[in-house]
């Protein structure tokens, strides 16, 4: 057999598995895509606090699972006009029990304990539960709009697939040595090119947000999801890790896959307020 090709094949399925069950997820109604976003953050925080716990460092993981799944389910019902926008405030009590959990743990770093769980929840949740206000949007009555965080997605995977294969052929200046030296110049300005031509098609299938809409989404997902990514290298060189987790064979983890949207879904939440 071909060196590698084992690794490629169990790559390609897994991302396509992936793929589709995102996509499927997302465009069939509001409550599957409920189910995958507390799928993503429920499992992201597992890795999370999984990969940051060690002999002294011990985030408080359940209760910061439960505060980021709350965080996300309340910004749902309050999306989908279930209810009003008071359901999200027992968030601050889940805030709260974290700071006063930590006073009866008697672990020898509780600041870094209470930082890393409000990390993760910063970090995962919030984004997550920002995309609730992406499908959901408030005309007469609450529409679901899937077709929105559904090409977000796509700038996102165009953004990454053109910055890798431009990376590989071309890839010459290193984009951030210190954090990811893998990553070049010319990777990243294929893969802006290539987010800008998906932007382009989308546009033809989704025009109830224009192209210039559209050509500015795909500015915040080259600049955003990039950074996205660094900053989850960032995270990971300094627990000297190379995947988040193992959960997508070939893949790594939840936290490998949506490095990029974490960061540059609030930045896409924000534009669209605006321009409503």
């Amino acid at each position: 057999m071909i060196p590698g090709l084992n690794n490629l094949l169990t790559r390609t399925f897994t991302g396509a598995l992936f793929a589709l069950v995102l996509i499927g997820g997302i465009w069939f109604s509001r409550e599957s895509f409920l189910i995958i976003s507390l799928a993503i953050v429920s499992l992201g925080l597992w890795e999370f606090y999984s990969v940051c716990k060690n002999e002294t460092i011990f985030p408080q993981k359940i209760l910061g699972i439960a505060s980021g799944v709350y965080l996300l389910a309340s910004n749902f019902s309050f999306a989908s006009g279930l209810t009003g926008p008071k359901i999200i405030l027992p968030i601050i009590g889940f805030i709260f029990l974290i700071f006063v959990f930590e006073l009866y743990r008697k672990k020898t770093q509780p600041f870094t304990n209470i930082a890393i769980t409000l990390l993760g929840i910063l970090w995962i949740a919030l984004p997550v539960s920002l995309m609730n206000y992406i499908v959901l949007t408030p005309t007469q009555e609450i529409s679901y709009t899937p077709w929105i965080l559904l090409g977000f997605f796509f700038l996102i995977w165009a953004n990454d697939t053109g910055a890798y294969l431009f990376g590989i052929t071309l890839g010459k200046h290193r984009l951030f040595e210190r954090v990811s030296p893998k990553k070049s110049w010319e990777g990243s300005i294929g893969g802006a090119f290539v987010t800008f031509g998906v932007a382009y098609m989308i546009s033809h299938f989704y025009t109830e947000i224009s192209f210039f809409d559209w050509l500015i989404v795909s500015v915040i997902v080259i600049i955003c999801g990039t950074f996205g990514d660094l900053v989850e290298s960032l995270f990971k060189r300094s627990i000297n890790i190379k995947d988040s987790g193992n959960i997508l064979p070939g893949h790594g983890g939840i936290l490998d896959r949506f490095d990029s949207a974490f960061l540059a879904a609030p930045c896409v939440f924000m534009y669209l307020e605006l321009i409503k």
